[in-house]
């Protein structure tokens, strides 16, 4: 099994900066420290409502990290703009609500193909890699494939929010199926949302998904221990699997 990709989400870094309007913390000390502690990739969500990361935030990142940058953001022309602007090595489409506290679900590739193509041509032709955070169904992974992406990131917040071990494992396996079905088609497989060092466990069994997108767990953890730790807490984790 090859090496398991950890992408630290540090939006939440921002929300801790923007909740007083002050320069501090730094995002880029933030992806740095993620960075020395093994994360393969820095992933930000710039939101239509700023409510975090900022539009500076993704040039400096861009700027100054060494490893990829993976931009989360809205199938919307604004967003598709600052893409092509800023030139991220990967732009994750999910779906937005400005109420939500956090990206509720995946996104339904399969409800508006054509208006998703258009988005996604531009970033092509920009050449940007594109993926798809979509939910663990044939049907999105279909509409992934037809749409000529070539990675998708699959959402794991329902098998994150069950406490039953038995809603559990059927999500697992769900999420088995899900990312089999991709990696025939040939997607790159990814996969996130409410994934902690004790709920990742099981699912780091499956081969098929080769990268983690984790934000709020190891903003968390950094907390107590710094984020340099809490991402090699995370590392840790996903590298025993391939032991």
């Amino acid at each position: 099994m090859s090496a398991i990709k950890l992408g630290v989400n540090i939006d939440h870094v921002a929300t801790i900066r923007q909740a007083r309007g002050t320069a501090y913390p730094s995002i880029l000390t933030a992806a740095a420290q993620a960075i020395a502690g093994g994360a393969d990739q820095i992933t930000v969500h710039l939101r239509e409502d700023r409510r975090h990361i900022q539009d500076a935030d993704v040039a400096a990142l861009k700027a100054a990290i060494k490893v990829p940058l993976n931009l989360e953001m809205a199938a919307t022309d604004e967003m598709v703009a600052k893409a092509i602007e800023y030139h991220p090595e990967r732009v994750t489409l999910v779906p937005e609500k400005r109420r939500e506290l956090t990206t509720e679900g995946g996104l339904d590739a399969a409800k508006k193909p054509r208006r998703l193509k258009k988005i996604i041509d531009k970033l092509h032709d920009a050449n940007i890699e594109i993926s798809l955070f979509i939910d663990p169904e044939e049907a999105q992974i279909q509409a992934a494939t037809d749409l000529g992406v070539s990675a998708i990131e699959i959402h794991t917040g329902t098998y994150a929010d069950y406490t039953e071990v038995t809603d559990q494992a059927q999500e697992q396996e769900r999420i088995l199926v899900a990312a089999r079905c991709a990696t025939s088609r040939g997607l790159f497989v990814a996969a996130g949302h409410g994934l902690t060092l004790d709920n990742i466990t099981s699912l780091i069994q499956i081969p098929e998904i080769k990268e983690y997108n984790i934000g709020h767990s190891i903003i968390a953890e950094a907390v107590f221990v710094g984020l340099k730790k809490a991402t090699m807490a995370m590392k840790a984790a996903l590298t025993s699997a391939i032991m």
